[in-house]
């Protein structure tokens, strides 16, 4: 797995996110901050008056998988191994 791209759906498996992040390079995660700095930059830069900054979206992101962890059993994965 070593030589595969890190836009492949293999690397996205393997990843946290699963497969939301199928596609997603390091140049895409660094386009995505790059966006996010810019508006970071314009909210603190601004001359907003009394009304404040406006809320800026962020790049949406993939995110990760919150699954809750199960509890397994030796009879559970017993029986889930014997299956055929």
């Amino acid at each position: 797995m070593s030589r595969l791209p890190d836009t492949s759906l293999t690397a996205a498996l393997a990843s946290p996110a699963g497969r939301q992040s199928f596609g997603w390079g390091q140049d895409r995660h660094l386009l995505a901050d790059i966006y996010d700095a810019i508006n970071q930059n314009t909210r603190a830069t601004g001359n907003w008056g009394k009304k404040g900054p406006p809320k800026l979206p962020s790049w949406p992101r993939p995110s990760s998988k919150t699954t809750a962890p199960v509890k397994a059993t030796v009879a559970s994965l017993f029986n889930k191994l014997n299956r055929r």
